[in-house]
């Protein structure tokens, strides 16, 4: 878990606490940024855009909508909310009030995050588009503490309280992901605690330069060649090889991003003997070249550094 979320980078801002009245309603359009929100009152209703059930929550629930999908939040109290009861995106970043209705509050911490290219990583694009982590399961019961945090400093914030709740929701997300690896429906998540599985993506995970085969890989995690290709396949959804390129071009991929190394010493770091093999595996992997790769990365750094500061301007 630690080497994916090195290679995928994420970075998080908190930017509210936001109190409704009954009737209300809200819809959030597909974004660049994708969001979270821990409930402190009320039992809001989220629908994610594709999905067809509806996510009743209750306080100390966390729902993380990922990949920026558009959704909508309700009071949860009607079968479909009238027009008239949606609530203008545009109202949140200067709300200081309740807004909505005089009914039944409905309190929603929420923040958004967004992550580098390496979130194409297989072992995060088979997670489902809404995280939902209900207080009352027992297997993400570590959420409750940093929940009751992030609510108790945003009610009153203070010098530094900023800075405070961006930490807080940092390891929130940690520890939602971290909670999912247990649950059958986390997708390539799962395969970390896999018994077979887990070992080979350690060894592929650190020693990613050797010259791996099936056979080796197999003979490492003590099963057969052709048991442990059809259990990876399985768990992963792709062949063990395709997997190590994938890992050696995220790494090559999160160089690009962070550093000024040359294409030849980043080739090198990833276990391939010249920079050409390695260009053309890589334009393979991204669809561009390396270099075409890291102008990319900067002007999107750019671009998602604005759309932080955006979301942090609701930060009160």
């Amino acid at each position: 878990m630690s080497d994916v979320l090195d290679v995928i980078r994420f970075h998080t801002a908190f930017f509210g606490r936001l109190v409704f009245g009954a009737p209300w309603a809200l819809r959030i359009a597909e974004k660049p940024t994708s969001s979270f929100y821990a409930v402190a009152e009320g039992q809001p209703r989220l629908l994610v855009n594709g999905h067809a059930e509806a996510i009743r929550l209750v306080p100390g629930d966390v729902a993380i909508v990922l990949r920026g999908s558009g959704h909508q939040f309700d009071d949860g109290h009607r079968r479909a909310p009238p027009r008239e009861d949606f609530i203008d995106g545009a109202a949140l970043r200067d709300a200081t009030g309740t807004l909505g209705g005089a009914g039944a509050k409905t309190t929603l911490i929420a923040g958004c995050f967004t992550f580098s290219a390496g979130a194409r990583h297989p072992l995060l694009r088979a997670l489902p588009a809404a995280l939902y982590l209900p207080a009352s399961d027992p297997a993400v019961s570590e959420l409750a503490a940093t929940i009751q945090l992030i609510i108790a400093e945003s009610a009153t914030p203070r010098p530094g309280s900023a800075l405070i709740l961006a930490r807080l929701t940092d390891v929130l997300l940690v520890q939602a992901l971290r909670a999912q690896v247990a649950l059958p429906e986390s997708g390539g998540l799962r395969a970390l605690s896999d018994p077979v599985v887990g070992p080979a993506l350690s060894l592929i995970h650190t020693r990613y330069r050797a010259p791996w085969t099936v056979a080796a890989l197999a003979a490492a995690v003590g099963v057969s060649r052709s048991g442990f290709a059809q259990r990876f396949r399985d768990v992963l959804g792709e062949p063990p090889l395709r997997y190590l390129v994938g890992w050696r071009m995220t790494k090559a991929a999160s160089r690009l991003r962070i550093t000024s190394d040359s294409v030849a010493e980043i080739a090198d770091e990833v276990g391939y003997a010249s920079a050409p093999a390695f260009s053309k595996a890589f334009k393979q992997w991204a669809g561009v070249s390396p270099d075409a790769f890291r102008r990319a990365s900067a002007a999107a750094t750019e671009d998602t550094g604005a759309a932080i500061l955006a979301e942090r301007g609701r930060d009160r």
